[in-house]
């Protein structure tokens, strides 16, 4: 069963993310689902995105698995992080202009400072197009709530 998450960022002053923000203009808007060990997004590609003829970007595509797999670390670890490296493994092609694609993401492994998440974008067709392993540095789940507005992890799920 597939359970709406929410952003309990989007109402904090200044808040602007690039990856999740309802509010900018410019930003991909991705929205989150949890269904059993994963964190699911559905997403509607625009043309300003492309790289080349109506291909999704593969910067845009690495930023799209970087992004869902924050969202591992604030839903499933119940804290936050950041980025120590991405891996991505460019299958097939992901189009702007053929429909929604799936991103897919879930937790590999944890250490006490490290998780790594495994994710996956597939296509339109339910085609498996890229895979990324991307590697957060975990921070204190006090160090998160007091530095960086970590809210919780309660604060992403419906009530």
């Amino acid at each position: 069963m597939k359970q709406n998450l929410k952003n309990p960022f989007q109402h904090r002053p200044g808040y602007n993310c690039f990856g999740c923000s309802p509010d900018n203009p410019m930003g991909l808007k991705m929205k989150f689902q949890k269904e059993g060990e994963y964190i699911l997004s559905q997403w509607d590609p625009m043309d300003y995105y492309q790289g080349y003829g109506n291909i999704l970007h593969g910067g845009i595509q690495s930023t799209i698995m970087d992004e869902i797999a924050s969202w591992v670390v604030y839903t499933q670890i119940g804290t936050s992080g950041m980025t120590a490296d991405l891996t991505v493994r460019y299958k097939d092609k992901v189009y702007t202009n053929k429909g929604t694609i799936t991103v897919k993401a879930k937790l590999a492994e944890k250490s006490r400072r490290l998780a790594t998440i495994e994710t996956q974008i597939f296509n339109h067709k339910n085609e498996l197009c890229s895979e990324g392993t991307i590697r957060y540095f975990l921070f204190p789940a006090e160090v998160a709530k007091r530095d960086l507005y970590y809210p919780g992890q309660d604060a992403f799920f419906e009530d």
